[in-house]
């Protein structure tokens, strides 16, 4: 029987997923080749959020993308399709989760981490409404911010101040550099992230995203503008190592469309009473929810090396408030 801080800990949630969650097992000892397995099937083998951005990929490369010889001059014309071609799947994805999980409420609050709706009328947001105030900052600041960063490194490639590699060059690495960019833009995330609760930097920035305690799609990238500078110097990348524009293109969406699902809210997808797909990430919530834990994500363990990790139990919920605590005293 869970103990009774264990379920008081559960009480704080609509849903909470099995504790304590699990985290990559690349990175634990001794191996174990069979979970490693799993754990990468799960992203690259079945219907993910990783193999949904790999298809936005393949579509704006061949539908949208002009040849790197277009882009040696920057131009309207085509720096405006890559904006498109980052803004229709983001409304897309964030647009159709937000009319069945909040609107149409398709599932009630089936796998709903927080059991409070979307605020309104309340003076925290931008409008008043927190809803309103996501696609906003997310539109607004982020899709903008994200296409000036790929226009920036599609005019290098073509410019040769990138190095560019054209398929198929090395079709090993071509294929490699999709498995590394998650791991890439993981690692980044949690420095950069960690960066951003320095308290200057969280008052001028990060605050407006963490206004989100109950986060829904358009939280995603709802960020202000200097953290969107600093989430998409994740991008920096490409002036070091030798990408193919449809690595670009993968990465923008691993970066911020995977976020739409990661702060759905709701764990899972749920039609007609069966599971349809993974959706939210309890870690992530876990730090919307208590702050100061979970700055990386679950595919590099930087939390649990650096003493921040909250596994999702009552245990760790006490060491993160004595740890808040003791930042800010």
């Amino acid at each position: 029987m869970p103990s009774d801080p264990e379920n008081r800990e559960a009480g704080r949630w609509n849903f909470r997923p099995q504790v304590p969650l699990a985290q990559n097992p690349l990175f634990q000892w001794p191996p174990k080749p069979a979970a490693i397995f799993r754990w990468y099937a799960a992203f690259w083998l079945e219907v993910s959020t990783t193999t949904l951005c790999l298809v936005f990929a393949l579509i704006a490369y061949f539908l949208v993308l002009p040849d790197l010889a277009e882009m040696q001059v920057l131009a309207w014309g085509w720096v405006a399709k890559v904006w498109l071609a980052n803004l229709i799947p983001q409304v897309i994805c964030a647009g159709t989760l937000h009319y069945w999980l909040i609107m149409r409420k398709g599932q009630g609050d089936k796998t709903k981490y927080d059991p409070r709706d979307q605020a309104r009328s309340n003076g925290t947001f931008t409008f008043g409404n927190q809803v309103h105030d996501n696609m906003f900052w997310h539109i607004a600041s982020g899709i903008t911010l994200w296409t000036a960063a790929q226009v920036l490194v599609f005019w290098a490639m073509a410019n040769g101040y990138a190095p560019a590699m054209l398929f198929p060059g090395n079709p090993l690495w071509f294929i490699a550099f999709f498995v590394l960019i998650p791991i890439w833009s993981s690692f980044h995330f949690y420095w950069i992230h960690r960066a951003l609760h320095w308290p200057p930097l969280y008052k001028l920035a990060h605050s407006l995203h963490h206004r989100n305690v109950n986060v829904g799609p358009w939280s995603g990238i709802s960020m202000h503008p200097v953290e969107h500078l600093l989430f998409y110097t994740n991008f920096l990348i490409h002036f070091v190592v030798p990408s193919h524009p449809l690595h670009v293109l993968f990465h923008g969406y691993v970066q911020s469309t995977h976020p739409v699902f990661s702060h759905s809210g709701f764990e899972e997808i749920v039609v007609n009473d069966k599971r349809q797909a993974k959706a939210g990430v309890f870690f992530h919530q876990l730090h919307h929810r208590y702050f100061e834990c979970n700055y990386g994500t679950v595919e590099m363990p930087w939390d649990r090396w650096f003493g921040s990790y909250h596994d999702g139990s009552a245990q760790a919920t006490g060491d993160t408030r004595a740890r808040k605590k003791q930042m800010y005293t």
